[in-house]
């Protein structure tokens, strides 16, 4: 298994990565005037719109015979896969020496296809539906949505060897086991109830070795693996039924990073290496590390106030109180606030901020919960 250099990497991605999309909240006048100004490498393709009418965008690359379809912010408050890809799209433009075989390879042996912010109503609205509260990720068999419709078309037309699905998940992730955030979490979906190993799915966790083996060297111990339950209405476990390994990437915490400015890059260290390996690979036959990687649990908060003080019914008691930061639009603008996300004795619990509370009353904190 050939990995990316980590230096090379490093290297590059700190004077060239898309630094023109920043922040939780992208949206679709974000990220035009960056598909307008791709060079003439990638194709750029208007290919629908969504339910409020948004333009949605793919952009191609590559000329190899494997096939590769990714997609961001089908969840429209999920913008961290969508900063990785242009991050990506932004090495394409300009590889530097140490990583220009690297993008030679991959390009020459794959053809890659990109849908961009596939959810702009939801971005929007910083929801995880779109403009009718259709979740899309729970849209794959019934296909109401325009943007459902929209992506399987897609699919059907180009039959990709394996899909790349980019999501967030919330801070409350942590590595089994650790005190670690699940700064980045895999998942190589299920076909059916029982969780058949099938040859897709063992293709499909072989790339995620190749992608745990390469965020290991910067992120040790704070990748997770997500459930593989099965979701008889999820677009993964539907597209992999269907014959399309699809690999999802669930992007996470990273210490003081709420904006997932740092995570991003983990993210997109992931899809290149991911990349590299099915461009270069000549099996996928090292899968069982895959069931290495430690579970996702849940037991990770943003703040834990130890030993607030609380008053009910006339009587004070002191207890933990675990916060969960959440986000909403006022007036066009994106806020953070702080919401109540576990209360009691949270001793094992993780958090990068606990507060000694003693002194405090939980009315004073103001929480949206309290």
């Amino acid at each position: 298994m050939e990995l990316i250099h980590k230096n090379d990497l490093e290297n590059w991605y700190k004077k060239n990565y898309q630094f023109k999309l920043k922040g939780r909240r992208i949206l679709y006048e974000d990220i035009y005037p960056l598909i307008d100004n791709l060079s003439s490498k990638f194709k750029k393709e208007l290919i629908g719109y969504s339910e409020n009418n948004i333009p949605i965008y793919k952009i191609s690359i590559g000329v190899g015979v494997i096939k590769v379809l990714s997609w961001s912010q089908m969840h429209g408050n999920e913008s961290t896969g969508t900063k990785a890809l242009f991050d990506l799209f932004q090495l394409f433009e300009k590889p530097s020496d140490q990583l220009e075989k690297c993008v030679k390879t991959i390009l020459a042996n794959c053809t890659l296809q990109f849908i961009v912010l596939l959810n702009p109503d939801g971005a929007i609205k910083f929801t995880r539906e779109n403009a009718h509260n259709i979740d899309l990720n729970r849209d794959a068999v019934d296909k109401k949505a325009i943007e459902s419709k929209l992506l399987r078309k897609h699919l059907d037309d180009f039959k990709p060897q394996f899909c790349f699905n980019l999501h967030d998940q919330r801070t409350i992730f942590n590595v089994e086991g650790t005190s670690n955030p699940a700064t980045i979490s895999f998942l190589a979906p299920s076909e059916d109830v029982e969780r058949t190993l099938t040859k897709g799915r063992k293709e499909t966790m072989s790339v995620i070795v190749a992608m745990n083996s390469l965020l290991q060297e910067f992120i040790p111990n704070q990748i997770g693996r997500y459930t593989d339950e099965f979701y008889p209405t999820a677009t993964g476990d539907n597209f992999q039924k269907l014959g399309y390994n699809t690999i999802l990437i669930e992007a996470g915490h990273y210490k003081d990073d709420c904006d997932r400015d740092i995570t991003r890059k983990f993210n997109f260290y992931a899809l290149l290496q991911g990349l590299l390996f099915i461009s270069t690979t000549k099996s996928y036959s090292i899968y069982k590390p895959y069931f290495e990687i430690p579970n996702n649990d849940k037991m990770f908060l943003d703040i834990i106030y130890k030993n607030i003080q609380v008053i009910e019914d006339n009587e004070t008691t002191k207890t933990d109180v675990g916060i969960q930061f959440k986000f909403k639009v006022i007036n066009g603008k994106l806020v953070r606030y702080e919401a109540i996300e576990q209360k009691g004795d949270l001793s094992n619990y993780y958090s990068d901020n606990v507060v000694n509370a003693e002194k405090l009353n939980i009315n004073e904190l103001k929480l949206s919960n309290s």
